[in-house]
């Protein structure tokens, strides 16, 4: 079965970018001229994806406006000429079929992936989160999906990381089974370095089966009192194959500001609009000289 749905948990406070997410989404943070959730949303789109539900929270109006028609601002842009831009917004309310939920009580990704219960139904479906921006040539997510069409089991997104960062992910133990594909025998959310089975951490991309549904449904609060989807995942493995792909790509952690300032200096440097002044001033900056 082909997947077409796409699920995008966006109730998050964004506490790590404060006092910028205070009255804004931090889904709404813009990496040079287009938010974060909209590079994420390009990403699914890219993948085949046709409908997306947004699984908000309160506060995350601004994500819905953006994705929505603005009247006023089309006319202007009409009556000043301004085409170019004009097409550019007309596409973003083009984009893609969009739903919202609310997710009413912060209680993990777990829960709020089960929030989209109605929404996906009894079919296989992808989870993207919006803190990673993965710049490839094939879309992260697509690796995903081709995996997932060869061996039809879930599918998580896998990134070698530092042993010293591993407490921050979740991780796997897994058996490699081809280039850059593995099976996953078992998952342990946000480890002790010297606790961990491996070095491949989960990433923000997801296939997954609905079998996960009635896991989740019944699942107790793990790490933070949160439903954690990787207790869910683990539980899972032990009634079908969970895969992971080592995904081709640089991944820009946009979830911290050090990530984000990073995403923001890579993408710009291959801009075609800044025609290399980026980098002169760059280097100008930093006092390197030319290339």
């Amino acid at each position: 079965m082909q997947v077409k749905k796409a699920v995008f948990p966006v109730a998050g406070l964004g506490t790590r970018f404060l006092p910028a997410t205070k009255a804004s989404p931090k889904e709404m943070l813009a990496l040079i001229d287009k938010p974060l959730v909209q590079y994420v949303v390009e990403e699914a789109m890219a993948s085949g994806i046709e409908q997306v539900l947004f699984v908000t929270g309160r506060g995350k109006r601004a994500i819905e406006d953006h994705f929505d028609i603005n009247f006023e601002l089309e006319a202007l842009l009409y009556d000043k000429g301004k085409d170019a831009e004009l097409s550019q917004v007309r596409e973003i309310a083009e984009m893609v079929d969009i739903f919202y939920v609310r997710q009413k009580q912060a209680l993990g990704l777990g829960h709020a992936i089960l929030c989209a219960r109605d929404f996906v139904g009894n079919e296989p479906f992808a989870v993207l989160l919006g803190d990673d921006i993965i710049d490839s040539a094939k879309p992260c997510l697509l690796q995903l999906l081709e995996m997932h069409r060869k061996y039809r089991g879930s599918v998580l997104a896998l990134e070698r990381v530092p042993m010293e960062n591993i407490s921050s992910y979740g991780c796997v133990r897994a058996n490699h089974i081809a280039d850059r594909y593995y099976e996953v025998v078992d998952l342990v959310e946000k480890p002790k370095r010297e606790e961990a089975p491996s070095d491949l951490a989960i990433i923000g991309r997801y296939v997954l089966t609905p079998a996960i549904f009635p896991i989740l449904e019944g699942l107790e609060p793990g790490k933070g009192g949160e439903i954690q989807l990787t207790d869910a995942l683990r539980k899972l493995a032990r009634d079908e194959a969970i895969y992971g792909c080592e995904f081709e790509g640089i991944r820009h952690d946009c979830g911290d500001k050090l990530g984000f300032l990073k995403a923001t200096v890579d993408l710009a440097l291959k801009r075609e609009e800044f025609e290399g002044e980026f980098e002169r001033y760059l280097r100008q900056r930093l006092g390197c000289g030319q290339p």
